[in-house]
């Protein structure tokens, strides 16, 4: 599940950054690779007998839901830390790790994903006085380091590193903000890949930290004023109970350097909306202090102006109805540049007059037939970013929005980035696709051409792979794109193991991007495929709002007709067919085991929402309300209840090889959830086949995972598929 982030300087909110695959896996010729079983019938090894699951006490507790009563025997998994729960984790991990560890093929997928992970990667660099700043990972690093540099052909000086701030490389960096000068860095650290953030203040000038130290953010980050003395930031109240409770009543504070967190003056609050979140964003000539108001992941928001030039100047409520989507680009004096979808499904960018709530949007990009993703200001231009079929196309206008025609990209793949500021005369993007790890460009705007900053080396040969896109029907007609990766030359005969990925929901588009999981994958021998869903952002407005509350349905229709296109078309067969996704895309997967279980032959959920009647109970669950719609709504209760993965779950179902996998203190998506699921599978599965859980024990819902983690995890999923498919594999 992802929450709308703000940027980490002013505007960077309509940055052209597109959302990441949540993960991706690479080998020989189209030949070679996997071994598949000498009978075309089969695919899935014989387990000897059903596995001995550890004991899950079923306590008969019982919900009633508008007047239907709901059994929920697995209450007491939602307590990750109760001798109980901590028991029934350790037995789990100890049978998943036994059956793992019977694999011979895992010590040479370990051996080929190592390999593939120790390549360099850069982040694209941002300019904060004198100086540029970018990430760096040398490949072995288990966290990227923050470098600066005065000039980009010359050697870059760490400035901040986080595998300094722990021995097990598990706790990260989660935000950074500059201030105007590039004197101070506000930087969130996050332990165990938690979403909480505790924020420090760095003088770059001397390499060390103020005293500052800032607790309680959450979905935040620093907004400078532009005399460098503090910042604006959101944070919540404190709570004893980090991991599950509700996360509401968040505030925006201004914190002046060199002083205590309880000093802090507060700006906004809003007692009657408890569940809004207010981001602060300065405008890029400090005047103006937007507030990006968020109500919950929806993406209708409202926009609020306060004048910092103004001595007790009133806020300005300049959108406040919810009813569409407002995201600040730039600024000239009191005229803001918004990209919204009022009246535009697939987006355009409009000019309105920040003192004049209500006044006119003058259009300045109209909507066109593609999705506008997102929009920036660079020097006098705006960089748009559109998608074609779930591809980058970047288009750019003078500001009143006169066309300059396309950016030429390198290929056919996802582009991000393009930040910058009024006075640049540069800016920086980078683009991947599902073979190539993102390369960073730089691009001249006087000169219009783009020249490679950082092109990383990998072993890992793309020229021996290809990737098409297909469309297919979904039962009701709509047509839904397919990414298809494999070897060149490939027989399409049925006979290859394949990965089917997917995701639907939160208006996010899955694009192709590079990751070495999937890398590997593809050197086992097997297939990839991505199909973009209803629910995700890929052609607007109307296309999330189709996968949506009583249409999520949709979502799950759509992920089961690539299985059986896959299937129809002989990619491969439903026992040699792996449906994988994470958090939404873990609902998404559980959910079409349940309906479809005959379909495919192996289940890779992780970090999944399996628990539609009480999610909102938990952290930040309640703002997926505009996705899923609540349980307590007695209209939306039957739907949530008639796709719900812990409920729908049948006793005597012969179910696909599920690998489950989580962190025991995910402050996102509850462990609860997998937790609550694993026990259900196990207890129900008639069939063979093996139901097992990973839980990571230094871990949150994803992000912030070290290199080794990351790693262990990977290797442990495609052995599980190994095992499953009887895969024999050979690694270069």
């Amino acid at each position: 599940m992802t929450f709308p982030r703000v940027p980490t300087r002013s505007f960077v909110l309509g940055s052209l950054a597109l959302a990441a695959l949540p993960w991706a896996c690479q080998s020989p010729s189209a030949e070679t690779g996997v071994a598949t079983t000498s009978d075309a019938s089969t695919g899935v090894a014989a387990e000897a007998a059903p596995l001995d699951y550890p004991e899950a006490d079923r306590t008969g507790v019982v919900d009633e839901y508008h007047g239907t009563q709901v059994a929920d025997p697995y209450r007491w998994l939602e307590d990750p830390d109760s001798p109980e729960s901590r028991a029934w984790i350790e037995a789990e991990n100890e049978l998943t790790n036994g059956w793992l560890a019977e694999v011979p093929a895992r010590a040479a997928i370990e051996a080929k994903l190592t390999a593939l992970w120790s390549y360099e990667r850069f982040g694209m660099p941002a300019r904060h006085g004198e100086h540029y700043f970018y990430s760096y990972d040398d490949g072995e690093m288990d966290q990227p380091v923050l470098c600066r540099v005065a000039d980009l052909a010359a050697q870059p000086e760490v400035v901040l590193d986080p595998n300094t701030f722990s021995e097990d490389g598990t706790v990260s960096l989660g935000g950074t903000s500059f201030s105007e000068d590039g004197r101070y860095l506000a930087y969130g650290l996050s332990d165990g890949g938690s979403d909480w953030r505790t924020w420090y203040v760095r003088d770059l000038d001397t390499g060390t930290d103020l005293e500052d130290r800032l607790e309680w953010a959450k979905f935040t980050s620093p907004a400078w004023t532009h005399d460098g003395a503090g910042f604006f930031y959101g944070r919540f109240p404190e709570t004893d109970d980090r991991l599950q409770a509700q996360n509401e009543n968040q505030r925006v504070y201004y914190h002046r350097i060199g002083t205590e967190q309880s000093e802090d003056a507060l700006v906004y609050e809003d007692p009657e909306h408890p569940r809004r979140m207010a981001s602060p964003v300065v405008t890029d000539d400090g005047r103006y202090l937007l507030f990006y108001m968020r109500d919950g992941t929806s993406r209708n928001n409202g926009l609020y102006v306060r004048d910092l030039g103004r001595d007790g100047a009133e806020l300005v409520r300049l959108f406040d109805e919810f009813d569409a989507s407002y995201v600040p680009i730039a600024n000239e004096g009191a005229l803001l540049w918004i990209r919204t979808d009022k009246d535009a499904p697939r987006g355009r960018v409009v000019q309105v007059d920040a003192r004049r709530p209500g006044g006119p949007m003058i259009e300045v990009v109209p909507e066109r037939e593609e999705a506008l993703q997102g929009v920036s200001r660079v020097g006098d231009k705006l960089f748009a970013s559109y998608l074609v079929h779930a591809k980058t196309l970047v288009r750019i206008h003078a500001l009143d929005g006169k066309p300059e025609g396309e950016l030429e990209l390198p290929g056919i793949g996802s582009a991000s980035g393009f930040g910058g500021k009024p006075e640049d005369t540069e800016t920086f993007f980078s683009f991947t696709s599902f073979t190539t790890p993102a390369a960073i460009y730089r691009y001249d705007l006087a000169s219009g051409e783009s020249s490679v900053f950082k092109r990383p080396e990998i072993p890992f040969d793309p020229e021996r792979f290809t990737t098409r896109q297909v469309f297919y029907a979904s039962p009701d007609g709509t047509r839904i794109p397919m990414f298809i990766t494999h070897a060149k030359g490939m027989a399409m005969d049925g006979a290859r193991p394949t990965i089917l990925n997917g995701y639907g929901g939160f208006n996010i588009a899955i694009t192709p991007g590079f990751s070495p999981p999937v890398a590997c994958w593809l050197e086992m021998g097997g297939i990839y495929a991505v199909a973009n869903l209803r629910g995700g952002g890929e052609y607007g407005r109307d296309w999330h709002l189709a996968g949506t509350k009583e249409n999520k349905q949709n979502v799950f229709d759509d992920f089961i007709a690539a299985g059986e296109w896959l299937v129809a078309e002989k990619v491969t067969r439903p026992n040699r067919l792996a449906i994988m996704g994470g958090s939404n895309g873990g609902l998404l997967v559980g959910a079409c085991v349940n309906q479809r279980p005959d379909l495919f032959g192996a289940a890779l959920p992780a970090v999944g929402v399996m628990d539609m009647l009480r999610y909102h109970e938990f952290t930040i669950g309640a703002a997926w309300a505009s996705d899923y719609g609540r349980s307590d709504d007695a209209e939306m209760f039957p739907h949530l209840l008639a796709y719900s993965p812990v409920h729908n779950v049948a006793d005597g179902t012969d179910y696909p090889a599920t690998f489950i996998t989580t962190g025991d203190h995910d402050d996102r998506v509850v462990p609860g959830h997998s937790f609550k699921y694993a026990a259900a599978m196990q207890h129900a599965q008639a069939g063979p086949a093996p139901i097992l859980i990973r839980i990571e024990t230094r871990a949150g819902h994803g992000a912030g995972k070290s290199r080794a983690q990351s790693i262990q995890e990977a290797s442990d999923r495609w052995t599980f598929l190994a095992r499953t498919f009887d895969m024999q594999v050979a690694l270069d």
